[in-house]
Order: C-alpha cells, then structure tokens, then sequence
C-alpha cells in the first residue's frame, strides 16, 4: 500500500497510507495534526500548505502561476519547499513521499 511520510508542527513523524488518483489534501485534512483545507481544494485559500522534502521536489508537477500567487502570501513560505497539497495528486510513484506540516498561520 502506498503511504505518505508526514511530520507533524511538533516534529513527530507518522506514516499515513496515501490514496492514489486523490489529492495529498484529502488524505492530510482528515488527520488530527494535518490541514485544515478550508476551500476543499480549489487553490484559493492555501490553508493545505505543506513543506516537500527537498529530495521530492524534483519528482513533483511545476506550480502553476495561482498556487505560487497563494504561496508567496504566506508568512511561513520557503521558496524551495512550500507547495499547496490540493494541486499534488498522490500516485503510486510518489509512494514513500514526505513532507511536513508548517505552523499555522
């Protein structure tokens, strides 16, 4: 089965089972310390920001100009690393896949 790899603001790390062809967001808002995802997913409110693990980045679709426009507001935003879980959709290829949960806004 693949799985997610998410570290929680506190630091711990979890393995989260990911569900293929859906959105990282829908798999990360139904937990206890993951996003909250507020607008379910349509790149307008980026409370589904996650930091990707630098070694991920390059296996990942580009941002598209919107989700880099929601992401550039943040105040927790890392250039090299933020991306908006609702815009990655979680396959088999990105099994083993770790990010983190940034504070809170």
């Amino acid at each position: 089965m693949p799985h997610l790899v998410v570290v929680d603001q506190q630091g711990a790390e979890h393995l989260v089972e990911g569900r293929t062809d859906s959105k990282v967001m829908e798999t990360l808002r139904e937990l206890e310390y993951g996003v909250p995802a507020v607008c379910g997913g349509l790149c307008s409110c980026a409370t589904c920001h996650v930091y990707i693990d630098s070694s991920w980045m390059e296996r990942l679709p580009t941002k598209s100009p919107s989700e880099q426009d929601m992401l550039t507001d943040l105040s927790h935003y890392r250039p090299a690393v933020s991306r908006l879980s609702c815009q990655l959709v979680f396959t088999h290829e990105l099994h083993g896949l770790k990010l983190s949960i940034p504070p809170d806004e």
